[in-house]
């Protein structure tokens, strides 16, 4: 007697809102803004300005994900940042030490301080809400005590750069009609981004049909890959208008890409989706549950180092209050880009675009004129918003299982 083999689902024209979701509110939101401040938001300057002032929140969002889908949280990464970058000043500034080294020092500080947060949260057993709430306030302390409570800069010009400057337009401008100038490096940039997005698309899908998993109906694959394509090719050009591409875009552009593969295709990507969505079965599978712990926290403490330098090169200055509230942005990203409460859930792309959705939210309120008050007002009812939304979807699911 044959075995019957299932349907692949490739004719079905549905959108999961709660994969989806994110990306359409950030659509709509800009949409919004861009009609809000007459087409401002989407200049070219605008855009660059969103990106290099966000920069350092998207460094950590992307550590941040992978801690929460492991299922914690780190409350103390905004004294990370502040430690880092006052650590950094002393070398550079105060010590002459050549910037490449001095950078290397620093990630490997914050290397050391995730491992001992890290250690406490896996092999002792402490929850991670109170070691990381007490590394916010020991890391600030620190802070204070290297830095003498007062700033130190100015920082070299390379690290400055690194945070605030923009690639050289090597191959010159190009015509674009009533675009105007553009950069054509940037351009083949954008266009070997654009081929990235169909090739992983579609290799993405042939690998569920051979596996007989249900995809999306060829149009609404065209449709979404396209809508993808169209927004990187566009922000590429607008960038190239101005100054070209950022740094530190081109930065988190090889982070999120290295980042992306390590969750999606790699074992340990696998295991910390296992710890956060199941923890007893992770554990009766053979996974090493205190060791994938250790090691997010490690990898969350040289990543906000990193921010921390960046931050500190976009001031030319290490501050004593440097990266207050940088953590609750970070946590709000996560969130806003799809991780669920209770961890097992998340991607890389999803907590890129919640930094972005509250960077869009703070410049396009700026633009309007709008107060302090409304802008924290407006973020919590859209963190507050993204949340229940995740819920609402988890009890749906939930119910149409049973």
């Amino acid at each position: 007697m044959s075995e019957k083999v299932a349907p692949v689902a490739g004719n079905r024209f549905h959108i999961d809102l709660r994969e989806s979701g994110i990306y359409i509110a950030f659509l709509a939101i800009i949409v919004l803004f861009s009609v809000l401040t007459d087409g401002a938001l989407l200049e070219p300057q605008n855009i660059s300005n969103i990106i290099v002032q966000n920069s350092y929140i998207l460094i950590l969002a992307i550590g941040m994900i992978l801690v929460i889908i492991a299922g914690h949280i780190d409350l103390s990464v905004g004294s990370v940042v502040a430690v880092s970058g006052a650590i950094a000043a002393v070398l550079m500034v105060n010590n002459d030490v050549p910037w490449p080294i001095a950078l290397l020092i620093t990630v490997a500080c914050g290397a050391l301080i995730g491992a001992w947060q890290g250690y406490w949260v896996a092999y002792f057993g402490i929850p991670a809400f109170i070691v990381t709430l007490a590394g916010m306030l020991v890391f600030r302390a620190l802070t204070l005590t290297v830095l003498g409570n007062q700033g130190i800069g100015p920082f070299p010009d390379t690290v400055r750069t690194m945070a605030n400057g923009f690639t050289n337009g090597f191959f010159g401008n190009i015509g674009l009609g009533a675009l105007g100038g553009a950069d054509l490096l940037s351009i083949l940039v954008g266009l070997v981004a654009v081929a990235g997005i169909v090739i992983s698309g579609w290799r993405t899908r042939s690998a569920r049909i051979s596996y007989r998993q249900g995809v999306d109906s060829l149009p609404l694959f065209i449709l979404k890959t396209g809508s993808a394509s169209a927004c990187v090719l566009f922000l590429v050009v607008q960038l190239a208008r101005f100054k070209n591409l950022p740094w530190v875009l081109v930065l988190l552009a090889v982070l999120v890409l290295g980042y992306t593969l390590v969750a999606g295709r790699t074992v340990f990507g696998r295991h910390i989706y296992a710890v956060g969505g199941n923890l007893q079965a992770a554990r009766l599978s053979g996974v090493d549950v205190r060791k994938v712990t250790f090691w997010i926290f490690v990898n969350m403490g040289m990543l906000a180092a990193l921010a921390g330098v960046i931050f500190a090169g976009r001031l030319n200055q290490a501050g004593p209050t440097a990266g207050n509230s940088f953590e609750l942005d970070a946590i709000a990203a996560a969130f806003i880009g799809g991780a669920a409460v209770q961890g097992g859930v998340g991607k890389v792309a999803g907590a890129i675009t919640g930094g972005l959705i509250m960077g869009v939210i703070n410049n396009g309120m700026s633009l309007i004129g709008s107060p302090s008050e409304q802008v924290m007002l407006v973020k919590g009812a859209v963190l507050l918003a993204a949340v229940a939304f995740d819920v609402w979807t988890k009890r749906r699911a939930d119910g149409s299982a049973q």
